[in-house]
């Protein structure tokens, strides 16, 4: 267990999510920024200030497997497809799965699927696990600019009041790998 978490800071975010709000937080290479994916008022906060439309779908990123299995359908998975996705995984790949019925279409958009990925990074496993579930992730940028790489850029681009789990990246230079879980077909590379 890494005794450098910023627990009073995760804490704090964590009741930010709850309160159906947006935040920032590092991941495997930019930061993203999150919030509660069941909650459809905070979904819309989250595409208004990203001005992304709700077809395009979003990604869930978690701290474990066990977090995902509300949203997603891996019945369809073959062993060997599952075995191929467990062996990625904690990492900075994303997976698109088939979603289950129940799944809000603000998560899934036009697509009967959704894009996940169980994350390696301390700081997201520790808020994922500290709020019980995963987190709406998408990357952390004004349409137009850059993703962010820092504390310092997302309050730039968002404000100083944005917030904000302060944190280094994983240090990779590309977003994850986004693959297909059925087909293994490359959709983003990493």
């Amino acid at each position: 267990m890494n005794n450098n978490l910023p627990l009073d800071q995760i804490d704090t975010l964590v009741a930010v999510l709850k309160n159906e709000e947006v935040i920032a937080y590092p991941t495997e290479a930019v930061f993203g920024v999150g919030c509660d994916p069941d909650s459809e008022r905070a979904v819309n906060r989250l595409l208004t200030l990203k001005q992304r439309p709700v077809e395009k779908g979003l990604i869930l990123i978690a701290s474990s497997f066990s977090q995902l299995t509300p949203y997603i359908d891996d019945s369809m998975l073959t062993q060997q497809q599952r075995d191929t996705v467990f062996s990625r995984w904690p990492g900075p790949v994303t997976f698109v799965f088939p979603a289950k019925s129940s799944t809000p279409r603000w998560l899934t958009g036009r697509f009967d699927t959704l894009a996940v990925r169980v994350t390696d990074h301390p700081l997201v496993i520790a808020l994922c696990e500290a709020f019980g579930k995963p987190l709406v992730s998408t990357s952390a940028n004004l349409t137009g600019l850059p993703p962010c790489r820092s504390t310092h850029e997302v309050q730039l681009q968002f404000g100083q009041d944005f917030p904000v789990l302060d944190g280094a990246t994983g240090g990779r230079l590309n977003p994850s790998e986004i693959r297909d879980a059925l087909t293994g077909e490359l959709f983003r590379e990493g």
